[in-house]
Parts: structure tokens; sequence; C-alpha cells
């Protein structure tokens, strides 16, 4: 008879970080009834997790993570832990490098399955067989048998020998009934603006009447970070605090409209406000929060288009309410400067999430910190169920104190005040494969396929993504290009970007001159892309010319936005 083997020594203690930590996730349908969590990696935001939820400032280290041999040098093996409700339960782990030749194909993708009972597992990295086409880090998946599966996750890097790191500090569950939480929510209400519609809304609201909010965003608004998605997002928890300041329940007379699309601007918001929002007519909103401050950053006219798209609602059917909503990126970032002049010029309700949560994200827990980065955001660019929660009751907050005050005696009268950038696109229509107006000539040519891979997002209460522009126009292959005769005096287009190294070029040409070169794999992923092809020319029929450079490459036209 032998004793048991005596236990192998224990890896010594290593610095070490969290990219992850107690992050609420949920598993998004997949096709096979499976769900899954994606955490991407790529364009700075493994480095920006780190900032954010490791508390890493050395530059050294952050340049490090922007490659994957780079992370090699760097880390010595990787933690990762999952606690779910159901014991012995597993989920599956996946981290893949995207590589040199073909991003998601030819790099390294490690896996294995993770029993989600709390306890960290640990990786070396000399143990994963990597590709020598790797590139950079790529994304994190985390895999559930059944799609709406939630999880409590971790990530930790080890360092290899050498590198220097904090310490992780301490997070105490945060108090929101504390005196220094109102106090940061007072500092939200950047104006209440004229309140007539708003209060209009409400008094609605309360006599039963039907009253429809919605909300209209990027990828914030669309509910990232939430969890889940269609209940936990700043949008419907600010529907629930409407229905409740007007003594109504959700669904009863109040309705919902959410039209978030992740990474997109005010530039694409303005095409589809119509289709997304009204469903081309068919919903007049009384209330619309739009929300851009930290997408407009990829607006073309630099201000314009916001401005256009606030006017286009504004003066639409029905009188609706506006609010402008500033949300934040982890790095204290937004474009709130730059949009608050539309906001004041035209007098409408604002709120700062900015303004709410800065200022208290640098001073120490009992002295005026509520809570802390990692506690808010879900990563460098959305936030968490907390950072939404807060979102909420920011607006929840400017609903009662423009509730509590007097309804001004006159409306905003938008024709009598000067557009502070313009309004060369409030009267944008936008039309596809599907609904060609009349007078609109098109010839295809090559491009005669259908895109059915497309940007999805999340409408309404739905956890299952909607295909956004699937009437669309593909090329394949074919030199013949596309054509259009139109007459207007602005025109936009709407592309679809992708990572795939088979998308190609195409040219734009108007009545016989180049106006702009389109290369869908600069953006990097897959999504909706709002091009200018020109503004404030002449009304008149112009002619449109859309080519390839390489007739075997695809390209996808997803729509066009024209004013006439």
């Amino acid at each position: 008879m032998t004793g048991p083997k005596a236990p192998k020594d224990p890896e010594k203690k290593r610095k070490s970080f969290y990219i992850m930590r107690g992050k609420e996730i949920a598993g998004s349908p997949q096709e096979d009834g499976s769900g899954a969590q994606f955490i991407y990696l790529d364009t700075g935001r493994l480095a920006g997790l780190a900032r954010l939820t490791g508390g890493i400032a050395d530059e050294a280290i952050l340049e490090l993570l922007a490659t994957a041999q780079g992370i090699r040098k760097l880390v010595y093996s990787i933690g990762i832990s999952a606690e779910t409700q159901e014991p012995g339960e597993t989920v599956s782990f996946l981290l893949q490098m995207y590589g040199k030749r073909d991003p998601y194909g030819s790099g390294t993708v490690f896996r294995m399955p993770l029993v989600a009972d709390g306890m960290e597992r640990i990786v070396k990295f000399s143990e994963i067989e990597w590709s020598e086409d790797d590139d950079v880090p790529g994304q994190i998946r985390f895999g559930f048998e059944k799609a709406g599966a939630r999880a409590k996750v971790s990530v930790r890097f080890y360092l290899q020998d050498g590198f220097d790191v904090p310490e992780p500090e301490e997070e105490p569950e945060p108090d929101l009934t504390c005196d220094a939480y109102a106090k940061m929510l007072e500092k939200s209400l950047m104006q209440t603006g004229n309140t007539l519609r708003l209060k209009r809304v409400l008094e609605r609201a309360r006599r039963g009447e039907d009253v429809t909010v919605a909300f209209l965003g990027g990828s914030i608004t669309q509910g990232a970070g939430a969890v889940p998605i269609h209940t936990q997002c700043y949008a419907y928890k600010t529907f629930e605090r409407f229905c409740r300041l007007a003594g109504r329940q959700t669904g009863e007379n109040i309705h919902y409209i959410k039209a978030g699309l992740g990474g997109t601007s005010s530039e694409l918001g303005v095409v589809r406000y119509e289709r997304d929002v009204c469903s081309e007519g068919a919903v007049r909103p009384d209330l619309v929060v739009v929300e851009y401050a930290v997408n407009d950053g990829g607006d073309e006219t630099e201000g314009e288009c916001y401005d256009s798209l606030v006017r286009k609602i504004w003066m639409s059917e029905g009188d609706p309410a506006v609010v402008l909503l500033f949300a934040v990126f982890a790095d204290d970032w937004n474009l709130q400067e730059r949009l608050r002049k539309v906001g004041e010029a035209y007098n409408l309700p604002m709120v700062s999430v900015r303004d709410c949560v800065v200022e208290q994200f640098y001073q120490k827990p009992g002295q005026g910190r509520v809570f802390n980065k990692n506690q808010f955001f879900f990563d460098a660019y959305h936030p968490s169920n907390l950072g939404h929660t807060v979102m909420a009751d920011c607006l929840g907050y400017l609903f009662q104190t423009v509730d509590a005050l007097p309804a001004d005696a006159q409306d905003v009268d938008l024709c009598q005040i000067a557009p502070p950038y313009g309004d060369a696109f409030a009267k944008i229509r936008l039309f596809d494969r599907s609904c060609i107006p009349e007078g609109v000539r098109v010839d295809c040519g090559s491009f005669t396929e259908t895109d059915r891979e497309l940007h999805m997002a999340e409408r309404n209460m739905d956890l299952h993504g909607t295909k956004h522009f699937p009437h669309n126009w593909k090329h394949s292959s074919g030199s013949r290009p596309f054509s259009m005769d139109i007459v207007c005096s602005t025109l936009m287009i709407v592309e679809k970007d992708s990572a795939d190294p088979g998308a190609g070029i195409a040219e734009i040409s108007v009545d016989g001159v180049p106006v702009r070169r389109i290369d869908p794999t600069e953006v990097g992923w897959t999504h909706c892309n709002a091009l200018i092809c020109f503004q404030n020319r002449e009304k008149k029929e112009h002619h449109v010319e859309i080519a390839m450079t390489d007739e075997k490459k695809w390209f996808t036209i997803l729509g066009f936005g024209y004013v006439d």
C-alpha cells in the first residue's frame, strides 16, 4: 500500500492585473440556440480594459498589449473564473488572436471548458500552441449551452518576471441611496430647457392616452454592457422611470422604442430615423432621447448631421419632446462641448453623464466617491448594469425636475432660430433596394446579389439581433458599375464595413467627376457606415456611378440618403 503522491510545489505569487473583474455577462442568441458573450480586444480595447479594470498606467505595459507578440512577452499565465447560479454548470472560454493573413481565420484560437463554480483556473501561456501568423489580440468569448444564460466572470493576467503593477484595490458595494449620489444626479442636469413639450407628454401619459417613448443612438443605447441587454439597458430603465412618474405600468398606454445601433454616429442616425424610430410613418413618437455624444467623432460634418437630426425630430408630426443625453467613455471623453450648442440654441433639456460621474471617480471612498470606473463601466466604452442604472437615474432626475416646474407658455419655434451647425440633412430620406423612389433610375450593374451577413442590433425588447439594411446591392464579381440617376441636392451612401480581406475598394463619381473612394476594411468590423457623396449642390438630376477597383472583390451598398 502506498501513500498519496506529494503535491506539486505551489506556483510563486506573481504580479497580476484584471482585465475583467466580477463582470456580469449573458449569452446572446446564436444560430444553433446556444449563447455567447463576446469581449473584443482589438483596436486598443485590451489596453483600455487594462487601464479601466487593472489600473494600469505604465505606457510600456499598455504598448505590449497592442500586439500578440507583446502579450506573450508580458503575460506568464491567464486566470479565468466564472460563477453561475446552477452548481456544476460548465461554460466555455475562448481566447483568439487575429491573424495577419486572415483576421478571423489564421490566428491562434485557444478553447477550454470552465466549471462555473467561482474558482480561478490558470492556463500558462507556454502551454498554448501559438500560431506564427498571430497579429493582434482579437477577442475573448464565453459560451453557454443556452441563449440568455448568465454568469459573473473574471479574467486576470499574471505577468512574467520583471514586470510590476499595482495590487488590485477593494471595491465596496455602491450605495445609491447616499447624499453623495443625490448630489451627483443634480450635477447631471445641464438644463431643463423649454418644459412645455416634456410636461405635455407626462400629462398625456397620466390621462391614459397612448404615448411612445423612443431612444436613438449608438451601442450604449442599443444596451451594450447591460445584462440582460433588453431589461438592464439605460433605455428600458428610463422608460420604467417615466412610467412610474406618470403612475402607469409599462406597456399599458406608454410604449417603448429602442433604436440604438453600435458604432454609428448621427450621420447615420439622421438617415435611419424615419425607418427605425417612426417605422416609416406608422409610429409617431412623443418623446425622443438622443444619445450620440460618444459616437459623433466619426461625423464628417462635425455637428451638422447632429443639428439636422435634432431639427428633424423636433419639427416632425406630433411635436415630440426631445432630450439630449451625453454619455461618456472610461477615459472621461465625450463631445458634449460640441453638441450642447445645439441644445442651447433650441433650449432643449440636456443631461450629462460625464458631469454626473467623472469628478467622483477621482475622489476617495467616503470622501465623495460612490463607485469606481470598473464598477461603472463594462469595458472602456460601455456602462455596466450599474452604469446603465446611473444613466437612467440621470434622466429620471430630469423628468422629476421638469414635472415639478410650470410649463413654459410658448413652444420653441425652430423656424425662427438659425441652426448653429446647419440643417442640410434635416429633410434627408432613406431608400434601398426595396423602395426606390419614383423618378430615380437605378442600373445595379454587377451589384446584383443581396448581402445577408449584416450589422445586427437588439431592437426594443428583442434579445435576438435584427439585421439592418437587408435590402441591399452586393457586388461579388464583374466589371459593370452601379449607376443611378437621381434629382437631389445632397446624397449619402450607406455601405457595409468589414474586416474581410475579400472586401474591395469602391470609387464613386458624380456627373463624371470622382467624389470619393471607399475602403470598407478601414473600420475593421461589420457595421453600417453612412458617407457623404455630395451636399448642398444644385437641385437637379445627377448621374452617380459606383465602380470597383478590383472586379473580383465584394462591396455592399446598403442604401442611400438623399435630399430632394
